[in-house]
């Protein structure tokens, strides 16, 4: 074949530089932004923050604010997290404070953060102590073989076998040290199992008829207490329902964990993007003017550069710009989008989970004309306040269940309904996943049994057996 020339007409789409910082922008989290646009105020001297007085609120938020004048500004809050335990067949709920926003003012809610760890506080207790430096060692040597719960992982062989050889420890003598940390606050701490744990605490309280029933069942029959199988655990401590029913009480008073009070949190701090607020009967989206960044053109460098021509700052002076216009438009998206999902959800901010609708990325992206990649980006990370707590924007879409009328029901709302209904159940005779399945339907909601139980387990509910009170 010849070799020829020929021409070819095709169309491709090229994302210019100002769009591919817009995509980045929108995508970033509220801290990530800040740590970019750091990054950018150090490499361009044509960008800089400013004054706070000076500072203008984004447009999109300004109207919403001149037509709701008595708005307040939201207040950073900390994010919540919630962790739930099932111990024992109790649910035991540690959780942090949520940040909440009414009508009139806004709450700061701290996450205390542990100044002093565990090993520092056994340390100090240690150095309190009149005790041969041999065993101080040795009992320093077990301070630091604890885990974050404050139990001893390793078996006393093993951490025998670990020390250096000229030391010559025997295992009695990790033994005896042992027995010290025992004694150390908080009572529990260096057991080698749960039923350690507890025995511990039991034996520091003083002695009843209650305690020792308590202590001859951790020490014993623990797992029929786990199980639930009372029947047998009555006949084998030969005790009546009273006062089984009291040493049980008193064992779930105690700690598994006595070490986690004092595990450093991993604290997150999340300032909300956008703020929502019942005013004059509606719901009202604001962005937060502490997530907004201030930025501006120095002014001082743009004077010099009017005069010039081909300058190398000419090229940062129309970065800086891009910079400001794309973070302009990302709060504008979010604003928008935020505000389309408020509408959408607005039965939910009224009575709360159990009236969340369905909801879908397709929907937000048609309302708004936008694609459902950029929905996606917008509601990742972003946060909106609310009188009922922070949410991050993904929380309001969800799947959907069929109902009988043909209609459908938010998984989140299926879920609310069965937190409700398990905690107003007879504590004696606790709803069953399938007898939780008819009452849904009864209320013309279709949900299989193994969907209730998927959601019971998504709420950290223990099953039927283990709800179950003597």
């Amino acid at each position: 074949m010849k070799p020829s020339l020929q021409l070819k007409l095709s169309q491709h789409l090229a994302l210019t530089p100002q769009l591919q910082q817009s995509i980045r922008l929108l995508q970033l989290s509220t801290l990530e932004l800040e740590q970019e646009l750091e990054k950018f105020l150090q490499e361009n001297p044509l960008l800089e923050r400013e004054e706070e007085e000076y500072a203008p609120l984004p447009p999109s938020a300004k109207e919403s604010e001149s037509a709701t004048s008595d708005t307040t500004e939201a207040e950073t809050s900390p994010s919540a997290s919630t962790d739930d335990e099932s111990w024992l067949g109790e649910e035991s709920s540690y959780a942090s404070s949520s940040g909440s926003f009414d009508d009139d003012d806004s709450d700061y809610h701290d996450v205390q953060v542990a100044t002093t760890s565990l090993r520092e506080h056994l340390s100090w207790q240690l150095g309190l102590m009149s005790i041969p430096d041999r065993d101080r060692t040795l009992v320093q040597c077990l301070i630091e073989a604890l885990d974050d719960d404050g139990y001893l992982t390793q078996s006393i062989e093993e951490l025998a076998e670990t020390l250096p050889p000229e030391l010559e420890i025997e295992p009695e003598e990790l033994q005896i040290a042992l027995k010290h940390l025992q004694y150390f606050d908080p009572t529990g701490v260096g057991a080698r199992n749960a039923q350690e744990c507890l025995a511990l605490q039991l034996d520091a309280l003083p002695s009843d008829d209650t305690q020792v029933l308590a202590l001859k069942i951790v020490r014993q029959h623990l797992d029929l207490l786990a199980g639930r199988d009372f029947a047998k655990l009555k006949k084998f401590v030969d005790c009546g329902d009273d006062q089984l029913r009291d040493a049980q009480f008193l064992i779930r008073s105690l700690n598994p964990r006595p070490g986690a009070q004092y595990a450093a949190l991993d604290a997150r701090y999340i300032t909300p993007d956008v703020v929502v607020r019942k005013i004059r009967g509606q719901w009202v989206v604001n962005v937060n003017s502490d997530a907004f960044p201030r930025l501006r053109i120095n002014s001082l460098y743009a004077q010099i550069l009017s005069g010039q021509r081909g300058s190398g700052l000419a090229g940062q002076l129309q970065e800086a710009r891009w910079l400001i216009k794309n973070v302009q438009q990302r709060f504008d998206t979010i604003l928008r989008v935020a505000q389309a999902i408020v509408e959408r959800q607005r039965q939910f901010f009224d009575h709360g989970e159990v009236a969340m609708r369905p909801l879908v990325l397709r929907e937000i992206a048609d309302i708004l004309g936008l694609h459902e990649s950029t929905i996606s980006r917008v509601t990742t990370q972003k946060y909106m306040a609310t009188p009922r707590g922070i949410f991050e924007l993904k929380y309001f879409f969800g799947s959907h269940v069929a109902t009988e009328a043909g209609g459908a029901c938010s998984a989140t709302a299926i879920r609310a309904l069965i937190k409700q209904l398990i905690g107003a159940e007879d504590a004696k005779k606790p709803l069953s996943d399938s007898q939780l399945s008819e009452v849904l339907g009864q209320q013309g909601i279709v949900v299989a049994r193994r969907t209730i139980a998927k959601y019971r387990e998504a709420l950290s509910i223990a099953p039927v057996k283990l709800r179950k009170v003597i």
